[in-house]
């Protein structure tokens, strides 16, 4: 089993800056792909960003595009999500997620049934 703790998030102005963090603990010998996903009320879980195990690929929704940013820190367990210039629709329960049996992200990364572990989300607000 995988772990995952999602922290970073909090309240900011339109136009600012946050930094996400996943920290995943317990079964991460292998570097899987890594996912976020947010999810605002009422509306569905919607993927984020992905990047693959290695780091070396990345994908983004078009939403997000241009103004945020995954990485990934493997020696540390870590994830990232940079958040820069952030909209007030960019509010909403941020979560981070993995499955054990992808190293990629593959075409069907914003979508959660391609994810199995999931984290307990952390909110972000965005005030206009």
């Amino acid at each position: 089993q995988v772990q995952l703790v999602e922290s970073g998030g909090g309240l900011v102005q339109a136009g600012g800056s946050l930094r996400l963090l996943c920290a995943a603990s317990g079964r991460t010998r292998s570097p899987y792909a890594m996912g976020w996903f947010r999810q605002a009320p009422g509306k569905e879980r919607e993927g984020v960003s992905c990047i693959s195990g290695s780091g070396s690929s990345t994908n983004y929704a078009d939403s997000v595009k241009g103004r945020f940013t995954i990485s990934r820190d493997n020696a540390e367990n870590t994830v990232y999500l940079q958040m820069n210039s952030l909209k007030p629709e960019d509010t909403a329960v941020y979560y981070c997620a993995t499955n054990r049996r992808r190293a990629t992200c593959g075409s069907f990364w914003s979508e959660t049934q391609t994810f199995t572990s999931w984290g307990q989300g952390t909110q972000v607000t965005v005030s206009s």
